[in-house]
């Protein structure tokens, strides 16, 4: 199999946007400060080859860029420290890094191999600022798109400061970007810049001479591998979540029949196709019905502790980021531009975990989310305020689980004219023994792939753990 230091980097520019911002600086939130110490964002989409020539496919993607950058003007700037303390976004067109890369001897068979296989490392040479913290953007761009044309395949990669944006916000960006590369004159969703909400503080963070370190130490053996997930299996699993008692009684085409509600939307539409399995099979309050991504994520920490052969009486912590926008009251603007995330830990000992059934962790991680509303984000406002810090990324006991992305993105919405994306991964960053990320299922219609971040040992372990495998395609 060819390595992955076939990827050689053709070329670098600036790209600036083509219209002069009219927005002059965006002050760092309570939610965007603690990404400070963050690596930058690094996710990008595998394609089709193109019909295109290299030259016009550089062309139609650099102009795109450009015109896409006048619409998110913020990511065209640098970040700016002031003589209070407080971070701000400068949006002065200083533009972005864009690259074109090249690996001629890596194909799609090499890129996306049978399910079995970990994630091949080549994936970490398509995207730039590797080890870059987000504190960086005082200094270096806020973006940086590469470009790596493969022997049957291009793979469109962008790294984006943390500190600036948060998953929503991401992939807004992107879809924004393959939008305008379609050839559209107006876009879609145009970001909303607001800075009136909660999360604006006058509290400051402080930060030691040259910025802050890395949570994590970033040098561990890890191996990481996609689990994908079915509709059926997803919904096998919130069936045995809410229904710990019984065995499904339902065959795969009824419940899928029948299911549409707890669906996520996928690819910028929703999955509806007809009755809701809650209303035929669990006759409750749709509050208290645990989802299937909660199920997903019960059963996923459940395995991996039993994989870590942890003592039964060690604390276990499960995190993770929820979208607080539709949390507020009044609420943010869906396309609120920016971090608009807090972190949600729960925590059950190994013994618990084990000796319970599905339901009792699935039950655990639906209540902390439940009860995540106005009040609860405002409380965690008021408490960072009180106490300003960086985010604690990282597993700092070896107990714990940290759930990043969401299927409910639309990455498989960045067709930028030629196709939709045959895959999505991402880089090296932000990466440690227990990072999660979640993706939807390349195939849709609530299916799921997470990409498993593990030490070599558990990631063995759950591969033979009965009771994950038997859910994954």
């Amino acid at each position: 199999m060819p390595s992955s230091s076939s990827v050689v980097v053709v070329s670098k520019c600036t790209i600036y946007p083509d219209q002069k911002s009219t927005l002059k600086s965006l002050q760092l939130s309570v939610s965007d400060l603690p990404m400070l110490s963050c690596q930058y964002i690094q996710k990008g989409v595998l394609l089709p080859s193109p019909p295109l020539s290299s030259a016009d496919l550089l062309s139609l993607l650099k102009l795109s860029l450009s015109k896409t950058l006048s619409h998110f003007p913020p990511l065209a700037g640098r970040l700016q420290t002031d003589d209070s303390g407080y971070v701000h976004i400068v949006c002065n067109d200083s533009g972005v890094d864009f690259f074109h890369a090249k690996a001629p001897h890596l194909s799609i068979a090499t890129l996306l191999p049978p399910h079995d296989c970990d994630i091949p490392p080549a994936y970490r040479r398509f995207f730039q600022f590797d080890n870059t913290l987000s504190y960086a953007g005082h200094s270096k761009p806020l973006l940086a798109v590469q470009v790596t044309v493969l022997n049957d395949a291009v793979f469109v990669g962008c790294t984006m400061n943390h500190a600036v944006v948060d998953g929503t916000s991401f992939w807004n960006f992107f879809n924004t970007y393959a939008e305008i590369a379609r050839g559209a004159m107006k876009i879609s969703k145009q970001p909303v810049f607001i800075r009136d909400s909660v999360f604006n503080s006058p509290a400051v963070l402080e930060f030691p001479e040259g910025g802050p370190s890395a949570t994590f130490s970033g040098d561990e053996p890890l191996r990481e591998k996609i689990f994908r997930f079915s509709r059926e299996a997803v919904l096998r699993l919130k069936f045995r979540a809410n229904n710990p008692a019984r065995e499904p009684e339902f065959t795969a085409p009824e419940i899928l029949g029948k299911q549409s509600k707890d669906s996520w939307g996928v690819n910028g539409k929703t999955n509806g196709n007809g009755k809701i399995m809650d209303e035929i099979i669990l006759k409750k309050d749709p509050a208290a019905v645990i989802s299937s991504f909660q199920s997903l994520s019960a059963q996923l920490w459940r395995s991996v502790t039993r994989a870590r052969n942890l003592d039964l009486k060690k604390i276990t912590t499960f995190r993770m980021a929820v979208n607080c926008r539709h949390r507020l009251e009044p609420r943010l603007e869906p396309l609120y531009f920016g971090n608009a995330i807090q972190s949600i830990p729960t925590i059950a000992t190994a013994g618990e975990l084990l000796s319970n059934d599905l339901r009792w962790s699935a039950d655990h991680l639906h209540q902390n989310v439940v009860a995540h509303d106005d009040a609860t984000v405002r409380r965690g406002v008021k408490d960072w305020e009180s106490n300003p810090r960086l985010f604690p990324l990282g597993n700092f006991d070896g107990a714990m689980i940290t759930m990043g992305s969401s299927p409910r993105f639309p990455m498989y919405d960045n067709d930028f004219g030629w196709g939709r994306p045959l895959a999505v991964r991402s880089g090296r960053a932000n990466k440690f023994d227990g990072k999660i990320s979640a993706f939807p299922g390349p195939e849709g219609n609530g299916s799921v792939d997470l990409e498993v971040v593990l030490a070599p040992e558990t990631l063995s372990a759950l591969e033979n753990d009965l009771e994950f495998m038997q859910y994954v395609s």
